[in-house]
C-alpha cells in the first residue's frame, strides 16, 4: 500500500471512530436528556418523588417515609407502579413540622401535625395554646425564682421545722420526690431520734423550695446539687447568676423558635385542601344541565 493510500486508510479509520464516539456521546446526551424530560414532566404537575422531598430538607428518604406513617405528612398518592408521589403541600407539611419541633418539641410537634392532617385544626390549636401556656409559665418561673433568689434570707438559727409530709403538700410533690432529692444531696433533713422521722429545717424549707424551682426550669438534678451547696456556703445568688442568664438565653430562644413555626404551620394551613365535609360533592359540582335532567 502507497503512503498515499495508507494515509487515506487511516483518516477514514479516525472517521469512523471519530463518528463512532459523537454518535455513541449523542445516544449517551440524548439518554439524559430524556431522564431529564421524564423527571420535569413528573414535576411540571406537583409531583415530587420521595427522595426530591428528603434532598430538599436534609433528610433521609426513609425519614419521610416515616414521617408519612407517622401522620406527620398527608398519606402520599401511588403511581401504578406502586412508588409514592408527593405535592407540593407534602414539602410544605415536612417544612412546618421541621419548624416547629424546636419550639414545641418532636412529640407536640408530631401531635399538631396529626391533629392538622386529620382535619382537627381545633386540637392542633390548643396544643400549641398548651405549649404557649407552658412558656409563660416557664418565664414565670424564672421570674419567681430570680424573686426568691433575690429576697432569700439569712436562716434563723431555730424554730421553722418540718416533717416530710407538710413540706411535699406545700411544694406539690410526693413525699418520695423529697426523698430522692435527699439521696441527691439537694436537701439535709435530720432524723428525730426518737421516732425516726425526716425533720426540715429553715434552711432545708429554703433548699427544696429552691430545688424545685430550679427543676420546673429543666435543670437536672445532678446540676442542681452543686448549685445549692455553694448557696449554703456562699448565703447568696452570685453562685446562680450565669445559670439565670443561660435560662433567659433559652426561653427567649424558644420563644423566637415558636414564631418561626407559627408561621410555617400558617403557610401549610394555606395550601391545604378544604377538609372532606367541606368540599362539594359530585352532585354539587354537576353541570346546570345534568342538575335539570336529574
Amino acid at each position: 500500500m502507497t503512503v498515499a493510500g495508507s494515509t487515506a486508510w487511516a483518516a477514514a479509520v479516525i472517521s469512523a471512530v471519530i463518528s463512532l464516539t459523537v454518535s455513541l456521546n449523542l445516544q449517551v446526551k440524548l439518554l439524559v436528556d430524556i431522564g431529564r424530560t421524564v423527571r420535569r414532566n413528573l414535576q411540571s404537575d406537583g409531583r415530587l418523588r420521595p427522595v426530591d422531598l428528603a434532598r430538599g430538607h436534609g433528610l433521609s428518604t426513609q425519614a419521610v417515609r416515616n414521617y408519612e406513617a407517622a401522620g406527620i405528612l398527608p398519606a402520599a398518592a401511588r403511581t401504578s407502579h406502586g412508588y409514592r408521589t408527593y405535592k407540593p403541600r407534602h414539602a410544605q407539611a415536612l417544612r412546618a413540622f421541621l419548624a416547629l419541633v424546636p419550639g414545641h418539641g418532636h412529640q407536640t410537634a408530631t401531635a399538631i401535625m396529626q391533629a392538622i392532617n386529620r382535619d382537627a385544626t381545633e386540637d392542633a390549636l390548643r396544643l400549641i395554646d398548651e405549649s404557649h401556656a407552658q412558656a409563660l409559665d416557664d418565664r414565670r418561673t424564672l421570674q419567681s425564682v430570680e424573686a426568691a433568689l433575690r429576697d432569700l434570707e439569712p436562716v434563723p438559727e431555730e424554730g421553722g421545722d418540718t416533717l416530710v409530709g407538710p413540706l411535699a403538700r406545700r411544694l406539690g410533690i410526693r413525699p418520695a420526690t423529697l426523698r430522692k432529692w435527699e439521696r441527691a444531696g439537694l436537701v439535709q433533713p435530720r432524723r428525730d431520734p426518737q421516732t425516726g422521722y425526716r425533720v426540715y429545717s429553715a434552711a432545708d424549707v429554703r433548699d427544696a423550695l429552691l430545688a424545685h424551682q430550679l427543676r420546673r426550669g429543666g435543670y437536672l438534678l445532678e446540676q442542681i446539687a452543686p448549685l445549692i451547696v455553694q448557696v449554703r456556703s456562699a448565703g447568696g445568688i452570685a453562685p446562680l447568676e450565669s445559670m439565670l442568664r443561660d435560662w433567659h438565653a433559652r426561653l427567649s430562644a424558644r420563644s423566637r423558635a415558636m414564631l418561626t413555626g407559627a408561621a410555617a404551620l400558617d403557610a401549610y394551613l394555606g395550601c391545604r385542601p378544604a377538609p372532606a365535609e367541606d368540599r362539594p360533592s359530585d352532585h354539587a359540582i354537576a353541570s346546570p344541565r345534568s342538575s335539570r335532567l336529574s
